[in-house]
């Protein structure tokens, strides 16, 4: 597996994050999301552009790699790890740590911020996380299976469906579900789409 960054990542850290996606099993948080996040960071790349490219492709990849459905530090706990191998395997590239612990951590707001809450890079970097939403429907339906399917055993049934049906309602809600006008334009109607079926199936 390659990954098309400003980086050349060493085999040994590839493999070290895809063990970190790999456990616990995953349906939806696994290295497939973090290769379809990959895409988007390219769209990003050669349209608007990154003024921190690296450091924001190494928020990609690592930004889920913890992640236990219900728990409250996956993020945080995902950033230290992403300073963890940038100091092992980047020590001398001048990367920003504090920036890609920033931008992960920021991923455990979504739904919460305005555009006004982020700068535009980070705007950016969490629409593409948040892309999936205006995704063709047979993709966000896959996306919505998979989250159900992390949280089952965690959660009851009843409440993750309640719980599920009130974010997905306050994202619809929103004046603006993407912070930035480059994903707001190419995927806002789309997934007003797929987020008013979901909510009326959830009923």
């Amino acid at each position: 597996m390659t990954v098309a960054l400003p980086l050349d990542l060493p085999q040994e850290q590839l493999d070290a994050l895809q063990s970190a996606y790999a456990s616990p099993p995953r349906a939806y948080h696994n290295f497939q999301h973090v290769q379809e996040v990959l895409r988007h960071y390219h769209e990003v790349a050669a349209g608007p552009g990154w003024r921190q490219p690296a450091e924001v492709g190494l928020a990609v990849l690592y930004h889920d790699a913890i992640y236990e459905a219900g728990q409250r530090d996956n993020e945080t706990r995902s950033a230290e790890l992403a300073v963890t191998h940038v100091a092992r395997w980047w020590p001398t590239a001048g990367i920003d740590a504090q920036r890609v612990v920033d931008l992960i951590e920021l991923t455990a707001r979504h739904g919460t911020l305005q555009p006004a809450d982020v700068d535009d890079e980070a705007a950016l970097f969490l629409d593409c996380d948040m892309a999936i939403l205006g995704a063709e429907p047979a993709l966000f339906d896959a996306y919505d299976r998979g989250i159900a399917a992390e949280y089952r055993g965690h959660v009851p049934a009843w409440l993750f469906k309640l719980n599920r049906r009130r974010f997905l309602k306050a994202l619809l809600a929103r004046p603006r579900i993407y912070l930035s006008d480059f994903f707001h334009q190419r995927y806002d109607t789309q997934a007003r789409r797929n987020l008013r079926r979901a909510v009326t199936e959830k009923r």
